[in-house]
């Protein structure tokens, strides 16, 4: 009788690695179709890994089970920030740090044997990474905002620009001025639809006081 418990226990806990890795792998398809740092193998193995420290916590701390269990979040927490990098005008990557620290959850909580809330998580997840990402290009279209670095051949052209800025419906402001040789290279931080700035993109391209630009 207690070979067939065991056998039964040891089915049960293969079958709850199992779900895990198949967790894991629906949302790291969803980071890797969007090409981000952490892919398929990486959330594979975060859930997977998860759920079997989860699983050996409840097998080992029999006095206290949550005490390996509590530090899979301090592992979580290292692995998180080595996604995390700053690009050009924003730190990048904590949408898939949060993702992994989310993903451990869902770990943890098929290792405990609450499938249910491991197949909500998971869903949740998925929504938020996919159908959310249409809600915040909407608002990014209408309130975009981009870091413009733009080379003028004459000083005096500073309130040219703010000029044009103005034309085009675009909140301004500077960031950085650097002047080298007779040219006036000016940082500008522009906030406003994406169609405005495409306008003031193509104003910048034909206009003769604009020696160059970049963002």
């Amino acid at each position: 009788m207690e070979f067939l418990q065991d056998h039964y226990t040891v089915k049960n806990e293969l079958l709850l690695i199992f779900i895990s890795v198949i967790l894991g792998l629906l949302i790291g398809a969803e980071r890797e179709y969007r090409n981000k740092s952490a892919g398929l193998r990486t959330f594979i193995l975060v859930c997977f890994g998860a759920c079997l420290f989860t699983i050996l916590s409840i097998k080992i701390g029999v006095a206290n089970p949550d005490r390996l269990a509590a530090n899979i979040i301090t592992g979580i927490g290292f692995l998180g920030a080595g996604v995390i990098f700053k690009g050009e005008n924003k730190i990048e990557g904590i949408t898939t740090a949060t993702t992994i620290w989310a993903t451990a959850s869902i770990g943890m909580a098929v290792g405990s044997g609450y499938v249910y809330f491991s197949l909500l998580g998971t869903a949740l997840v998925l929504i938020i990474l996919s159908a959310l990402t249409y809600l915040q290009s909407f608002i990014d279209n209408y309130n975009k905002v981009r870091e413009y670095k733009i080379a003028l051949s004459e000083p005096e052209d500073l309130q040219y620009c703010e000029k044009f800025f103005k034309e085009h419906h675009l909140k301004y402001m500077m960031l950085k001025q650097q002047y080298t040789q007779g040219n006036l290279s000016v940082t500008w931080r522009l906030v406003g639809k994406s169609s405005n700035h495409e306008a003031v993109i193509q104003h910048m391209m034909k206009d003769r006081k604009i020696v160059s630009y970049q963002f």
